[in-house]
């Protein structure tokens, strides 16, 4: 019903840049809190950034300064701005969405795939 489709992840040296994408699609109603979260081999998934309808953020203080989150309502979009990266930025970054596909049903969380991120020399 509804697909998350992240794009934008890659290799990258470290103090690089990198922009990640991600576009919901399907039966939407609306969409409230959007964000990214990361998860490394053997380590719990955890959260990077969240941004709400209202674009109030919130980030993690390991990439608070480094990372900008923005969304794009009239698209369902949001977007990571990722800059001076580090080699502990390395993981698979995953695009979440709390999604009302009708004004009769409540809220539900939805994923994307995932979108391998690779910070090295």
């Amino acid at each position: 019903q509804v697909q998350l489709v992240e794009s934008g992840g890659g290799l990258v040296q470290p103090g690089g840049s990198l922009r990640l994408s991600c576009a919901a699609s399907g039966s939407i109603f609306s969409i409230r809190t959007m964000g990214w979260y990361r998860q490394v081999p053997g380590k719990q998934r955890e959260l990077v950034a969240t941004i709400t309808k209202l674009r109030n953020t919130n980030y993690a203080d390991a990439v608070k300064g480094r990372f900008t989150i923005s969304r794009d309502n009239a698209k369902n979009t949001v977007y990571l701005q990722m800059n001076s990266l580090k080699p502990e930025d390395t993981a698979v970054y995953y695009c979440n969405a709390d999604v009302r596909i009708t004004i009769a049903t409540t809220w539900s969380d939805y994923w994307g795939q995932g979108t391998q991120v690779t910070v090295s020399s």
